[in-house]
């Protein structure tokens, strides 16, 4: 099947953590933003959305990719980053399309498939 690669207007990356990390996670989050041109969203102490562990998302353009990719790579220290990018199908860009930084997690889909669902 040939499909069209739908256009991509940004990306997520989604830095993992836990109680033992959270500090380390915000460090980099913090200086990502400070790094680069992204927002930072909040640091989220429990599971949020389709993410199985507690996160912090950092959205940023398309144009950034190649620059913030290795840099998240190489300054996360152990620490998982689940990337996606931002094409208006979620379930697509959360399953089809995503690139892990460490170890990769089973994410929630559930959420995704509801929306895309046709009539019963």
């Amino acid at each position: 099947m040939n499909r069209a690669t739908p256009p991509i207007t940004g990306y997520h990356a989604h830095v993992y953590f836990d109680a033992d990390t959270i500090d380390q996670a915000r460090a980099l989050c913090e200086a990502a933003a400070r790094h680069f041109p992204l927002a930072m969203g909040r640091v989220h102490a429990q599971p949020v959305g389709p993410h199985p562990d507690w996160s912090c998302q950092l959205g940023f353009r398309a144009e950034l990719f190649g620059e913030v990719l290795p840099w998240l790579n190489a300054h996360r220290a152990g620490l998982t980053v689940f990337v996606h990018p931002v094409t208006g199908d979620q379930l697509a860009d959360h399953r089809d399309f995503a690139i892990w930084l460490g170890r990769s997690r089973p994410l929630d889909l559930s959420q995704f498939r509801d929306l895309t669902a046709g009539p019963a």
